[in-house]
């Protein structure tokens, strides 16, 4: 009696099923159809889009954009790469590094708990500035046109580490830890034998969030990266689209040569970088959803 008493305090009508089905669709799609609609925009042709805007459905279609993009495909294979290669060593040592610093504060019995947890909110709210951080990375430790510029702003987030550390304190129980320490583990062997382990949701959760991060990043770039063959694809991406900005506004360029300004595209070709750029993300998040939810919500509890 009582175990089907709860099971009908717990369900619920046909009509507030189907409501709550329509919401989810809809806000599915309110977050699928812009994806969409850049991937059509990206083939729109660029009198149609001149002529009737962004449409779901336009009248004339084209790969110009596409066809300008990997007209030369070698800078655009060699910003992938340089793009990939930060992001998975980004995310790495990141992730790592923040659950180094994580860890400790989330000790009760860490002696210096408070004073690193005050560092750590400190910088979340004061910033030196990007001209003192340029000073920094080129004067002081010689960094300029390094990829190691590019790593070492983002390598700590200091709301992750929160998060982290609240997923520490909420998962891992003191006795288990104390009863490693009892066996012989120092501290070392316990945080890679028994802490990480146990924390692959969060550190899923930080890896996502990173990859994200390291994977958009162009401003760094703009500020200490020299060599063409150095940028990664966010930043080449911008650089190609300045260019293209400043060939449709030279009038004097426009009017030497009508054809060409007339059939380059603008609109079409930001698009296709969009769809170029938001690619590999889009492929390796579902890998991560699960560890990413779940990491998300224990790690934003007991705070």
């Amino acid at each position: 009696m009582t175990y089907s008493t709860s099971r009908r305090e717990n369900t619920i009508s046909k009509a507030a099923s189907a409501a709550l089905h329509i919401s989810f669709i809809l806000l599915a799609l309110v977050c699928v159809l812009p994806v969409v609609l850049v991937v059509i925009v990206s083939f729109t042709h660029n009198d149609a889009l001149v002529t009737e805007g962004y449409r779901f459905f336009p009248e004339k279609l084209s790969s110009i954009a596409y066809e300008s993009l990997f007209k030369d495909y070698g800078t655009i294979v060699r910003a992938y790469a340089v793009s990939i290669g930060l992001t998975v060593v980004g995310t790495a040592l990141s992730v790592i590094l923040m659950a180094l610093y994580a860890y400790p504060i989330s000790r009760r019995d860490y002696p210096f708990r408070t004073f690193f947890t005050f560092i750590l909110f400190f910088t979340m709210l004061f910033h030196g500035g990007v001209v003192s951080k340029y000073i920094v990375f080129t004067q002081v430790f010689d960094l300029l046109d390094s990829y190691t510029a590019l790593l070492l702003p983002l390598l700590i987030i200091p709301f992750n580490v929160i998060i982290m550390r609240t997923f520490f304190q909420s998962t891992i129980h003191p006795a288990l830890i104390e009863s490693a320490r009892i066996d012989g583990a120092g501290e070392f062997r316990v945080f890679f034998r028994i802490v990480l382990p146990l924390s692959l949701p969060v550190l899923a959760t930080m890896g996502l969030l990173g990859m994200i991060v390291f994977w958009n990043d162009w401003f760094n770039s703009l500020l200490f990266i020299r060599t063409e063959e150095k940028y990664p694809l966010q930043y080449l991406m911008l650089r190609v689209l300045n260019d293209v900005q400043f060939l449709r506004a030279n009038v004097q360029l426009a009017a030497q040569n009508p054809e060409l300004m007339r059939n380059l595209p603008n609109e079409s070709l930001q698009m296709a970088f969009a769809v170029v750029g938001m690619g590999p993300i889009l492929l390796v998040y579902p890998f991560f959803q699960k560890f990413f939810i779940k990491g998300l919500t224990v790690g934003a509890v007991k705070g």
